[in-house]
């Protein structure tokens, strides 16, 4: 019995002092006055340090209302793998004056290759790797010259203009068919002159340039440049981004590793029932897919 208790008391001082070990620090990067205020987490030094690359959308660095990324992250640690996050630029009030000149898909490459600039030379990691989620993946991959591997985490295989005109339409067939006129007219003009007021929010007249630069590159042209080793991870039960997706970048380059994690989301959740898939977008209850996890840490450590 006395056995049983050591055990007990030396296992739970064990844990106590692990999480005693991780570091945290707050770090503003900043890129030609943009301000890219982020945190940053790890055990030990000489460890990788994963970069964490957002999706659509005003995502601050714990992940919104759903804190994916800061459950992402307190998970990923605990592998001895250092994990850093920023705020978009778009969330940033800080920002303002460079918001109100107008914001393009390149100003997010271009945050993402400050960030990794940042620490490329600071000794404490061994090697950078980003993770690229959603509409991240494409923003990581055109910003993938100094890191050491990169990962696709429910990143589009196809042109955004077909992505939103899939969603849009599942929505309703009407106005999938007014989006598919809306892009056309973008695409062969530069603007939309009249928008669907249904359809403000995605094509409203400053946002137009953003697509117009963004439907114009194709994820799996681009993956094919990629030359550092390449993870490709999806979720079955990802209503957003499909599993043909990521097949699709696996096959554009098939010396990536492609994985399809069973019960995860979008949100990279774990959900077993359908009905809580769009409830985990906003609820942090739901837990972050202990297979990604694994996934990725294995992965990083290769």
């Amino acid at each position: 019995m006395i056995r049983v208790i050591t055990f007990i008391i030396i296992y739970s001082f064990s844990i106590i002092i692990s999480f005693a070990q991780v570091k945290s620090e707050e770090i503003l990067i900043k890129n030609d006055g943009v301000e890219l205020p982020g945190t940053l987490s790890y055990i030990k030094e000489k460890s990788p340090l994963l970069i964490w690359i957002h999706g659509s959308g005003s995502v601050n660095r714990v992940g919104g209302s759903s804190k994916m990324i800061e459950q992402f992250g307190k998970e990923i640690v605990k592998h001895n793998i250092s994990f850093f996050s920023y705020d978009k630029r778009i969330v940033n009030p800080k920002n303002m004056a460079f918001l109100k000149k107008g914001v393009l898909f390149s100003d997010f490459v271009s945050d993402a290759k400050k960030v990794v600039n940042h620490f490329k030379n600071d000794k404490r990691f061994s090697k950078i790797i980003l993770v690229g989620h959603s509409q991240g993946s494409l923003v990581s991959i055109l910003a993938s010259k100094n890191i050491d591997k990169y990962i696709s985490l429910a990143g589009a295989g196809e042109t955004i203009d077909k992505t939103l005109i899939r969603q849009v339409t599942k929505q309703s067939a009407e106005f999938g068919k007014i989006t598919e006129a809306h892009i056309k007219e973008l695409k062969e003009t530069g603007k939309i002159k009249e928008v669907n007021p249904n359809l403000m929010s995605l094509f409203a007249p400053q946002n137009q340039p953003f697509f117009n630069q963004w439907i114009a590159i194709d994820p799996t042209e681009e993956i094919k440049k990629v030359t550092v080793p390449i993870l490709i991870i999806n979720g079955d039960k990802d209503i957003q981004v499909l599993v043909n997706d990521a097949e699709a970048l696996h096959k554009a380059n098939p010396k990536s590793e492609l994985v399809i994690i069973e019960n995860m989301n979008h949100m990279i959740k774990h959900i077993e029932k359908d009905e809580d898939n769009l409830a985990s977008y906003t609820n942090p209850n739901y837990s972050i897919s202990e297979k990604l996890i694994k996934t990725i840490a294995t992965f990083v450590k290769k």
